[in-house]
Formats: structure tokens, sequence, C-alpha cells
């Protein structure tokens, strides 16, 4: 199956602020602008699976064609962290996440390996679907932790790998992995 990963444009949210699990918008404009170059990236016809968090389901539907929303791809819960800017987080919980990146649950939300289970989980489903592509559409932390999944990972190295490794994936864009 050829899974194509896409992230979502960017966020309304000011420079400097903890999200993940927040339900931020997109700038209308911007994804109008940015729409239909997506769409030409991706196959026509795929089923298309999206995060309920409206920065992705927003940008599912108006992929067209019938989307399913998946709770397990939304992105880590910080917990009290949200929408805190990352300078007014203590940074003796910002060291205690650093020292145990996989399991450490930031803001009391979730641990990247909780995030890592769920998104396991996701794949293996996925991977029994009778399709030969399909459109993810999710955040940038679930693209790490699906992309790890695909090269045969366990939930916890997933989560180490993601948590350890800076990302550079553009909102808007379109990562292709091709499982088997």
């Amino acid at each position: 199956m050829r899974v194509h990963l896409v992230r979502h444009f960017a966020p309304m949210v000011a420079a400097g602020i903890c999200y993940g699990r927040s339900d931020l918008s997109v700038d209308p404009e911007l994804h109008a602008r940015s729409l239909p170059a997506l769409r030409a990236q991706l196959p026509a016809g795929a089923p298309i699976i999206s995060s309920p968090l409206r920065r992705c389901a927003t940008l599912a539907v108006d992929l067209g064609g019938e989307v399913r929303f998946d709770a397990r791809l939304a992105e880590l819960d910080f917990g009290r962290w949200e929408m805190r800017h990352w300078d007014d987080i203590p940074r003796a919980e910002v060291d205690a996440w650093a020292a145990d990146v996989a399991r450490y649950r930031p803001g009391g939300g979730e641990s990247v390996l909780d995030m890592a289970q769920r998104v396991s989980d996701f794949y293996a489903g996925l991977m029994r679907e009778p399709v030969s592509s399909a459109v993810v559409v999710c955040h940038a932390g679930a693209i790490r932790l699906l992309a790890a999944r695909q090269r045969g990972l366990s939930p916890l190295e997933m989560a180490y790998e993601a948590a350890q490794r800076p990302h550079a994936i553009g909102y808007g864009e379109v990562i292709v992995l091709d499982c088997v």
C-alpha cells in the first residue's frame, strides 16, 4: 500500500506557543491558496483518513471524497502546557521531559510512548485495509511515528526516535510511504 501522509497547513497560533492537542484553525486565505497544489500531489479516489483536530479535518474534507476521522492520529496532548509560551513552562518540567523523552507526560498530558502506541495501532489497522493507496491527514508527530512504524520499529523505539530527532516536515508537506 502506498500511504500519502499530509501535514496540515500552518495553524493560527503565535510563535513560541506550545500546542499539540489544542484544536486550532488555519488561516482561510492560506488554506485556499495552498489547497490546489496539495490536491495535485495526491491520488484521486484514495480513501482519506484524518485526525479530528480542526487544522486537519478542514483540510481532509476540502481534499474531496469521503473522509474518516480517527482520534489515534491526533497530536500529542501537552496537558497544562497547551497554549502556554515555551518560556513560561518551568525549566524543571522541560528538563524532566528531556530526561525521559518516551515516558514523561509533559504538562500531565500524554507521553510520546502513549502516542506511539495509538499510532502503531492505527498503522496496523490501516495495513489491513483492502486498498492500494490511502491519504492520511495528520500532524508532524504522527507522521514521524508512522514513518518509524513503517520501518518496523516497536512503539518504544518509535517514541525514542520521534522524541530525539528534530523534525523537518513542512506545513502542507506530503510524505509517501510504501508499506508492505
